[in-house]
């Protein structure tokens, strides 16, 4: 994946859907959602083993008037947003 992979991110939302975020120091807004997925990682804590949930979002954005497709990881236990891969 390129640079960027699993960097953190600055998202703005709107009704739990991300339509901007910030990264490389440059505002994307968010065209289009393209898709939206679910998936479960295991987590591990003082309380022991157990699953997390993430939730990945599939973007068409960019700054200006440049666009590309960027995927972005919401873990909404820990309020993190990741970049996941990068648009070209």
């Amino acid at each position: 994946m390129g640079r960027g992979y699993g960097a953190l991110v600055t998202v703005w939302e709107r009704e739990e859907r991300p339509v901007r975020f910030q990264w490389q120091g440059r505002i994307h807004v968010v065209h289009r959602i393209l898709d939206h997925w679910v998936t479960q990682a295991a987590a591990v804590s003082d309380g022991g083993e157990g699953a997390l949930r993430l939730h990945v979002w599939r973007v068409s954005a960019g700054p200006d008037h440049a666009t590309g497709v960027y995927e972005l990881r919401h873990d909404p236990a820990n309020r993190e947003w990741r970049l996941i891969r990068p648009g070209g």
